[in-house]
Order: structure tokens, then C-alpha cells, then sequence
């Protein structure tokens, strides 16, 4: 008997391992399709883009902007069209960093933003949500300005 529940327990850690791993495995292929998600929405304002950044916006969707919060896809999308009205993008940004939650259904990504220069300006944090498979849309955002070094 003692045999038996052995190899039962032996069993079950060893499946527990595969999920674990299964688990780990998936999250990585979320992570990168959050990450090519986010490169994808930056890229809407290299394409100056504006119908395609929009799609990538949750009906729900929350943009802070400075001091004023933007609510709805279609609030956030008619106060970011000036950002696409010009034919050069007035900045750019990229993931850095991706996280998801082990339930696969939320994730945060930020990075830098930079100046049409290159030079640093500001950060992003973003929460995307998936909401169906394999599609992210932005829940979240909000950005936050760089400090200067060079200036006291």
C-alpha cells in the first residue's frame, strides 16, 4: 500500500511540474504577443495611422492626459487625433517590458517615449487585456515625464 501512495504522490508531482511548466510556456507566447501588440499600436504613429490606433483601444479604455482622464474608445480616439493630423509623429515609444498575470487575461507593458530626435522624454505604463483569443486591447495608460539631469 505504502508503494501505491508513493507513486501516486510521485505521479501527481510530476504532473504538477508539467502545468507549471505548460503554465510558463504560455505565458511567454502571451508576453510576446502583448509585446507585438504594443509594437504594433506604436507603429500606428510611425503609419501616422489614426483608424489603426484606434482599433487597438478597449471600449473601455482609460487614457490619463496630464491633469485630465480620458474615458471610451471614442474620447481618447478624438483627443489623439491631433497626434496624427501632422505628417511627422510628434514622438514614438516601445515596450521594454511585459508582464502578464498567470490567468493570461491581463498584462502591463511600458517603455520609453521619445522626442522625433530620439531623445528620451517620457515613460509609458500600459494595461492591455485580452479580449478574445490572441486580442489585446489597451485598458489603460498613462505616461509620465522624464527628468532632465541637465536642468537643476
Amino acid at each position: 500500500m505504502r508503494k501505491v501512495i508513493l507513486l501516486i504522490t510521485v505521479c501527481l508531482s510530476l504532473l504538477s511540474g508539467c502545468t507549471t511548466l505548460a503554465q510558463q510556456s504560455n505565458l511567454g507566447e502571451l508576453q510576446k504577443q502583448v509585446t507585438d501588440t504594443e509594437s504594433a499600436f506604436a507603429q500606428t504613429m510611425a503609419k501616422r495611422d489614426h483608424t489603426a490606433f484606434k482599433s487597438f483601444l478597449s471600449s473601455e479604455t482609460v487614457f490619463f492626459s496630464g491633469e485630465k482622464v480620458l474615458r471610451g474608445k471614442e474620447q481618447v480616439a478624438d483627443a489623439w487625433k491631433r497626434f496624427y493630423e501632422k505628417p511627422e509623429a510628434p514622438f514614438s515609444w516601445k515596450p521594454e517590458q511585459v508582464e502578464v498575470l498567470d490567468s493570461g487575461t491581463l498584462a502591463l507593458s511600458s517603455g520609453p517615449v521619445y522626442d522625433p530626435n530620439g531623445k528620451l522624454i517620457a515613460r509609458f505604463t500600459s494595461i492591455w487585456r485580452l479580449e478574445s483569443p490572441g486580442k489585446w486591447r489597451i485598458i489603460f495608460d498613462k505616461g509620465s515625464d522624464v527628468c532632465d539631469p541637465t536642468k537643476p
